[in-house]
């Protein structure tokens, strides 16, 4: 699963892909903002600890990987 993280006053988003399913990492993030804590906390695929201040989340945006596309198109030129 793909998780990407906007932080408050960072340019760029935070991406991690995790093992977690998308209602587990939504609870994870209710939880968080719900009982006040200080971090959001998620696991990556390579078992990293990523911390997020919670105070500083901006957005938590939850999907699929995307499988990367490799090779030209197969759109035929028009002659």
């Amino acid at each position: 699963m793909e998780v990407k993280i906007g932080v408050q006053n960072v340019a760029r988003e935070l991406s991690i892909e995790t093992e977690q399913s998308a209602e587990e990492i939504a609870a994870a993030v209710r939880s968080a903002l719900t009982e006040s804590a200080p971090v959001l906390s998620l696991t990556d695929s390579k078992g990293r600890e990523v911390l997020v201040p919670t105070a500083a989340l901006a957005y938590v945006q939850v999907g699929e990987s995307e499988i990367g596309r490799v090779g030209f198109g197969t759109t035929p030129i028009p002659r």
